[in-house]
């Protein structure tokens, strides 16, 4: 415990507790009227601090003030918080008889299962994300016809028979938008009123979160406090808290769940825990990146090196879904230039680490390594890279920041090399939150569409991103974002339950994200119907910064007026 808590400190959660647990069957209750209107206000109230809220996280994350970097702070926080309130917004409005299911195309898979295609659902996506698409695989059992039946369900109680929960929401420290994005599905999806942690790391976001989310706090379906591990723990035991959510690690999550030490081990053991309220949580992972080798250009090479460059060190490298362990197709006759191209892309990328605890975490990691390398970045902390096989604990360990393991597979052909690398992943590496796969069109289309759908199938993660980078689920709104079903608090892994999600899907299974292999206009030449150039998130754009700020701006009050600029950036970055 980082220290004992103050009287002060116990009577302000107490009071806040208190007034949430006298206000939580009246949430339960707002019509859906006044819950449309409560996030246009939060929309209003964003827009407004959205320009300092940025700024200081940029400042605080140690990124140089006029760095295009300060991009990702635009994307990872406001705008993907104004992103969700307009998707809960669109489901709101159509939420009688659940309308807004039937624009959502279905199909069945090869497995059987319903797919639902999420992304793009307006003219905006076709737009600002040309080429992506999104599907939610549906857990077997769920059907076209019974999918009503698997959404929106607290919205089928009367509200006169509803009653409500106080939740307790753990905030992450790395990513600004987690936090109120958990807390939106605790109000929206789950119908219970939230008191928010903000982790010690990021709690200089309170200041803009009060001000964005006042309209939930005014109607005291909200309260955001801090605090440090004392806090947690006294939060977590409380009688008034019901639930609890928690993005962060699985350490954390076994400590509040089983205990400490011994008596949580035994706890463990006994199947008995300390805290058996119910608990979702998000918990990371060893996230994959799979190359398929395929007829890759020399500009191919060059545009998915930046590509896994940015699976690995956005935001410094402090993601849950980072690329953990680079797999690659032994013999590959592409191998040595693309991670010569990765390499250089890596150097220039020269941001700091400014996620406590980090030196001692790289200094594990190289201490388990029979070899490493390092990829020098200047004034960084320089990317460490070694050999999986090295160790089980490279396997087993998720290392937040500048650290990345890879691994060789014999790949006597696309279709073989990619079944192994599935079943690898699958049964040697710890978590199942999001893997990656680069893969060629051309390869697809050899392997044949069949075919490629049931190994996807196979793999067993919560997001599969094709061609794309896993944390883009995280920003679209419509997605649900969580670890594959089935982990238990014996054996929790990547965590239990789903977040995000504005169409407000349950029993899902997975989200196949698919992004075009090349960017516009060289993607035009490999016949993809794209306008996508090199997107935004890339650690390489060099507009992102300003993008950030236009498609936040965007988000809040979209219209044709605003896409030139978007466009004139999007081409230049």
């Amino acid at each position: 415990m980082d220290g004992a808590m103050t009287p002060s400190q116990v009577k302000d959660y107490d009071v806040a507790l208190d007034v949430l647990h006298g206000a939580k069957d009246a949430w339960t209750q707002t019509s859906i009227t006044d819950r449309i209107s409560l996030l246009d206000q939060v929309k209003e109230n964003l827009m407004n601090v959205a320009d300092a809220w940025a700024k200081t996280a940029t400042r605080m994350k140690q990124i140089p003030e006029g760095s295009p970097l300060s991009g990702e702070e635009w994307t990872s926080g406001p705008y993907a918080v104004m992103s969700a309130c307009n998707g809960l917004i669109l489901t709101l409005r159509h939420i009688e008889g659940k309308a807004f299911l039937k624009h959502l195309p279905k199909r069945e898979l090869t497995t059987g299962q319903l797919a639902v295609k999420v992304m793009p659902h307006s003219i905006w996506d076709h737009l600002l994300l040309s080429g992506v698409n999104a599907e939610v695989w549906m857990k077997k059992g769920v059907s076209a016809a019974n999918l009503p039946e698997h959404t929106a369900i607290a919205y089928d109680i009367p509200p006169a028979a509803r009653r409500g929960k106080v939740a307790l929401v753990l905030g992450a420290g790395n990513i600004a938008s987690i936090a109120p994005l958990d807390v939106f599905q605790k109000l929206f999806l789950e119908n219970q009123v939230v008191i928010l942690k903000m982790h010690p790391v990021n709690d200089y976001l309170i200041e803009f979160l009060e001000d964005a989310l006042s309209p939930l706090i005014d109607v005291d379906a909200l309260r955001i406090v801090k605090g440090d591990a004392a806090a947690g723990k006294y939060l977590t035991t409380h009688a008034i808290i019901e639930e609890l959510h928690i993005t962060g690690a699985g350490a954390t999550h076994d400590a509040i769940f089983w205990g400490i030490g011994a008596e949580g081990e035994k706890n463990r053991k006994a199947h008995t825990p300390q805290n058996d309220k119910r608990f979702t949580s998000e918990l990371g992972a060893v996230c994959p990146t799979i190359v398929v080798p395929g007829p890759w250009s020399a500009a191919d090479l060059k545009f998915q090196a930046e590509h896994i460059a940015t699976q690995k060190l956005h935001n410094s490298g402090f993601n849950c879904v980072a690329c953990q362990v680079l797999i690659m197709p032994k013999g590959w006759d592409k191998s040595t230039i693309l991670l010569a191209n990765l390499n250089a892309v890596v150097q220039k990328s020269t941001r700091g680490a400014y996620y406590p605890g980090t030196v001692d975490r790289l200094d594990a990691f190289k201490g388990k390594a029979k070899v490493h390398k390092f990829v020098v970045r200047g004034a960084a902390p320089s990317l460490i890279v070694n050999d999986v096989n090295d160790s089980d604990w490279f396997t087993n360990t998720e290392v937040f920041g500048p650290a990345m393991s890879t691994h060789e597979m014999d790949a006597p052909d696309a279709q073989t090399y990619l079944r192994s690398a599935v079943e690898y992943a699958n049964d040697q590496l710890h978590g199942t939150l999001g893997a990656n796969i680069l893969i060629h069109p051309k390869t697809i289309k050899e392997i044949g569409k069949t075919q490629f759908e049931n190994i996807i199938a196979d793999l067993h993660y919560g997001t599969i991103a094709i061609n794309a980078w896993t944390g883009l689920a995280f920003l679209v709104a419509t997605c649900p974002w969580g670890a594959f079903p089935g982990h238990t608090p014996q054996e929790v892994q990547s965590g239990i339950g789903k977040v995000h999600n504005s169409f407000m899907l349950k029993d899902t299974e997975r989200v196949v994200i698919q992004a075009p292999w090349a960017p516009f206009p060289r993607g035009l030449l490999s016949g993809q119907l794209t306008l996508l150039p090199r997107p935004p998130w890339f650690i390489t754009n060099k507009r992102q910064d300003k993008m950030g700020r236009l498609l936040t701006q965007f988000q809040h009050s979209p219209s044709w007026s605003k896409l030139p600029r978007i466009f004139l950036n999007a081409i230049l970055g």
